[in-house]
């Protein structure tokens, strides 16, 4: 499989080593300021950049025909008009907060206790994410997404990083360097604590889920997830 490279900063540069040694070759690489390329001899794009120009990316690819998944985050006011984009142009598209096959699985195990816990009372709810010092966007994707998810089953009505509501659940962003990437759920009472925690120990889990959901998108139409590669949910 040709795979194009739109973002060549440290995860694209992960995916390339990933890519290769599943037997697949690179036909592109395209670096955060570049704007003139195409996709000859291309069967999937795998979008890393950063948010000012990935959507852009997207489209490119699709306007060529060519299956595309993102795992870019800071861009998602404009997922809708991206989902509609491929939809108009019959194309293939897949986006996630986090292509790491066991933070897949984090997201699951998340969804299945903020339902449990939505049937107690007297339970907070926070969130702590902790990334590199480089990371563009705060709080992380994957942080947001796991505070959907929980919104979607209890009391929640929105997120913040700021000093929380009644109704909000906090994000406690840190940045520290060298640190790939770590979640952690809470819910305290005055009684006891239960939490959940994921912890990266590398991107190499972040690479190897974007090839293998590239691997399973190629020759499919529409607009997917994670669920679909996995198969759960």
């Amino acid at each position: 499989m040709n795979i194009a490279l739109l973002g060549y900063g440290r995860m694209g540069k992960s995916i390339e080593i990933i890519a290769l040694e599943r037997n697949h070759s690179i036909s592109l690489k395209v670096s955060d300021e570049s704007s003139d390329y195409d996709f000859s001899n291309t069967d999937v794009a795998i979008d890393f950049s950063i948010p000012i120009v990935a959507v852009t990316n997207i489209k490119k690819a699709l306007d060529a025909g060519v299956p595309v998944i993102s795992g870019t985050t800071g861009w998602l006011d404009q997922y809708d008009e991206i989902i509609d984009y491929c939809n108009s142009k019959n194309g293939t598209f897949l986006y996630a907060s986090n292509f790491s096959l066991g933070v897949n699985i984090f997201f699951e195990i998340n969804q299945r206790l903020s339902q449990l816990m939505a049937t107690v009372e007297g339970y907070d709810t926070e969130i702590e994410e902790i990334h590199h010092t480089q990371k563009l966007d705060t709080p992380s994707g994957t942080a947001i997404t796991l505070a959907e998810h929980i919104i979607k089953s209890t009391k929640y009505k929105n997120w913040t990083l700021d000093e929380p509501k009644s109704n909000e659940i906090h994000i406690d962003a840190k940045r520290i360097e060298n640190v790939p990437g770590t979640h952690k759920i809470t819910y305290n009472s005055e009684i006891d604590s239960i939490s959940i925690k994921h912890t990266a120990h590398s991107r190499q889990g972040f690479a190897m889920g974007a090839v293998i959901a590239a691997e399973w998108i190629k020759d499919k139409k529409g607009v997917f997830s994670m669920k679909d590669v996995l198969n759960i949910g």
